[in-house]
C-alpha cells in the first residue's frame, strides 16, 4: 500500500476514536477504511474486507431505495463528494454484508488538504432508528 498523505493518517487516527461510524476513500473512491462502529452497520469487520476499490464497495453493501430499487453508485454521497468534491448527504437502506436491511443517513464531504490537495472524502453515518 503506498505512502498515504498526513491529512489522510490524522483522519483514520480521528476515525478510530470516534463513537460514530465513518468511512473515508482516496481520490479515485477506493475505499481506505472505516471505523468499529461502522462495522456495526456495514455487516463485516474491516479487517476482513481491507482496502477495496470503489466499484466494489459502491455495491457489495447493496444501497436500495426506500422501494428497494438499487441505488446507482454515482447517486451515493461518497460518490458524490469523491467524484464533484462538494457535500452530499442522502437517506437510503443498504443491505450489510451480514444480510440485514438498514436505513441510514449519510453525509460525506471531500477531504481537502492543505494547498488545496484533493486527498479523497470522508462519510459519516448512522443507523437510522426503527
Amino acid at each position: 500500500m503506498p505512502q498515504q498523505e498526513i491529512e489522510v493518517i490524522l483522519a483514520r487516527h480521528l476515525a478510530e476514536h470516534l463513537a460514530m461510524p465513518i468511512f473515508i476513500v482516496n481520490p479515485t473512491g477506493d475505499l481506505l477504511y472505516y471505523n468499529e462502529p461502522a462495522e456495526v452497520v456495514l455487516g463485516f469487520h474491516f479487517d476482513e474486507t481491507g482496502p477495496m476499490p470503489a466499484k466494489e464497495w459502491a455495491t457489495v453493501f447493496q444501497p436500495v431505495d426506500p422501494s428497494g430499487q438499487p441505488l446507482l453508485p454515482d447517486d451515493l454521497p461518497l460518490v458524490i463528494a469523491t467524484t464533484h468534491r462538494y457535500p452530499a448527504h442522502k437517506n437510503f437502506w443498504i443491505k450489510g454484508m451480514d444480510g440485514a436491511l438498514r436505513q441510514i443517513e449519510v453525509t460525506a464531504f471531500p477531504l481537502i488538504g492543505q494547498a488545496d490537495r484533493f486527498l479523497g472524502a470522508i462519510a459519516i453515518f448512522w443507523e437510522v432508528p426503527a
